[in-house]
């Protein structure tokens, strides 16, 4: 692309968006908005705003094919029950004695397999508040784990944020849903020695919660497939997604020739797994409901891979680089801190990891960050902020918590500390170590 748009153009585009967003218009409308004008302002023709669109939004395609993919597997996991049944697995297997950390580890795993943190949130929610009404726990507590532990399955999943974020620096699902394990710990060790702390602070759960989440309908009322079938899908997609990284790392003939995308491997998984359910005539239904779930985040994807085009044709990443360097500040810092801004503003993790690859990806590697550590980064990063009012993650959770939003706002630090903990993490395994 010959275009070239000033750097004042594409912050102004960029912001525009973001404000456009946080009014309530549609994402997918703002993300175009802010690029069009950002483009006329910097300086672009209309024929040339318009090849920034197409550019930008051709992109993120490979990333809009395997989001696609994975509606396959995340449709199974929701609407078979397969979700909930390990859920409760979990919680059971620990005890209440273990509350805050088998409700905490249920909605990381959950999460971790391919379920979205707010569908997981409402999965292990009607749990969460049983066990709380008999264990005198808060539901700041509860939900403190919940989301903490959601949070850290979040970056180990093959969700579309992982995607959108393994994809915009060009690797594997598999070797970021790797890299992101360690910070993925401490996020679940975090959650659960913050929410300890918290269980006698503020209301406590009682069975009036209880009935007012069935009466909303997040209580999963369908029978439940055994948890032994219910892993079939999960386990699957884990063992092929991982398969490329130990065969190339340990130089292993047959594994190393081994090299499926997740295109191929998360539908798979999930249509296995649905066989082994005995739920093979629901695969209408199931692929039908985990393609619903997936359009939003497809078109948000567009949208952000036209803003993205906007960002990467301007002088602004060169702007950027120049004045980290000259301002003495590690330019590895920029890849958490596109993550935290972007999701903060958008008040979501996918959106803000989209955001922050198409946007600041270039100028990340050019200070020679890898790839990994980059992806890492920016990953972990989106997720210190990503629960602010503006987003639905936080109205669904008050929801499911039966909190007002008093009650909800009082868990935004602490949520915060959780996805600052996992930053922290990841940006010192590529700094120090």
């Amino acid at each position: 692309m010959t275009v070239s748009v000033s750097w004042i153009g594409a912050l102004i585009g960029l912001a525009l968006a973001i404000i456009l967003i946080l009014k309530k218009l549609n994402p997918v409308y703002s993300l175009l908005l802010g690029t069009i004008v950002g483009a006329l302002i910097g300086g672009a023709n209309l024929s040339q705003t318009v090849e920034i669109v197409v550019t930008g939004s051709q992109s993120v395609m490979g990333t809009v094919v395997r989001v696609l993919a994975a509606g396959v597997f995340a449709g199974v996991m929701m609407e078979s029950g397969a979700a909930n049944a390990i859920a409760r697995g979990i919680v059971d297997k620990f005890g209440e004695s273990l509350a805050i950390l088998s409700l905490a580890l249920a909605t990381m795993i959950i999460t971790a397999v391919g379920v979205f943190i707010p569908v997981a949130v409402l999965i292990v929610a009607p749990i969460a508040l049983e066990v709380g009404s008999r264990m005198k726990i808060s539901k700041l507590a509860l939900l403190v784990a919940l989301s903490g532990g959601g949070k850290a399955g979040n970056i180990i999943s093959p969700n579309p944020n992982t995607i959108a974020a393994a994809h915009g620096f060009h690797l594997e699902l598999s070797q970021l849903m790797v890299a992101d394990f360690i910070p993925a710990v401490f996020g679940l060790i975090a959650t659960v020695l913050i929410a300890t702390l918290l269980r006698h602070r503020g209301t406590v759960a009682t069975m009036a919660d209880v009935q007012a989440n069935q009466d909303q309908g997040t209580a999963q009322t369908p029978a439940l497939p055994s948890l032994g079938t219910a892993i079939v899908a999960p386990v699957l997609a884990v063992i092929l997604l991982l398969l490329n990284p130990v065969g190339n790392v340990l130089h292993i003939g047959l594994l190393e020739k081994f090299n499926v995308d997740a295109m191929y491997i998360l539908p798979l998984a999930g249509l296995i797994g649905m066989l082994a359910m005995h739920q093979g005539k629901q695969v209408l239904a199931y692929t039908k409901a985990g393609m619903a779930r997936m359009t939003d985040v497809v078109l948000i994807l567009i949208g952000a891979g036209a803003i993205g085009g906007l960002i990467t044709t301007s002088t602004l990443p060169a702007m950027i680089v120049h004045l980290i360097k000259i301002s003495g500040i590690s330019g590895t810092f920029l890849a958490p801190i596109a993550g935290i801004l972007m999701a903060a503003a958008t008040a979501s993790t996918s959106t803000g990891v989209i955001l922050a690859t198409g946007s600041f990806g270039k100028a990340i590697l050019a200070f020679g960050t890898a790839p990994l550590a980059a992806a890492v980064m920016v990953h972990t990063g989106a997720t210190v902020i990503d629960h602010l009012p503006q987003g639905n993650y936080f109205h669904v959770t008050a929801n499911a918590m039966n909190m007002s939003l008093k009650e909800r706002m009082q868990s935004v630090p602490y949520e915060t500390a959780v996805g600052l903990t996992m930053t922290i993490v990841g940006v010192i395994m590529f700094t120090v170590f």
